[in-house]
């Protein structure tokens, strides 16, 4: 548990990552702090997601665009629009 924090603390520098006890479903909170205390965000993330290094990137990543919302620097219409375009190619090449 202490070096997946140290991962995470690395990757969302300058942010403070925060990971809480799982519950006996094997969800923990991840609390995220401004380097002057104030928490900027939570998410609750299984533990499974930390086993395999595709679903741990994911996870970074994933806090690293909710990140970037909460600071303002990306909107939410902005993701829809980019997760819809990103579903069109793949349906689209799929179709070839």
């Amino acid at each position: 548990m202490e070096s997946i924090s140290l991962l995470l603390n690395e990757a969302l520098a300058p942010y403070q990552v925060v990971l809480g006890n799982a519950d006996v479903q094997g969800n923990c909170k991840i609390r995220l702090n401004a380097a002057s205390g104030e928490q900027v965000l939570e998410r609750v993330v299984n533990m499974s997601q930390f086993q395999d290094l595709r679903s741990f990137t994911d996870v970074a990543d994933g806090l690293h665009r909710d990140l970037m919302v909460a600071e303002g620097r990306l909107e939410p219409s902005m993701l829809a629009a980019l997760r819809s375009a990103s579903q069109n190619l793949s349906f689209s090449a799929a179709a070839l």
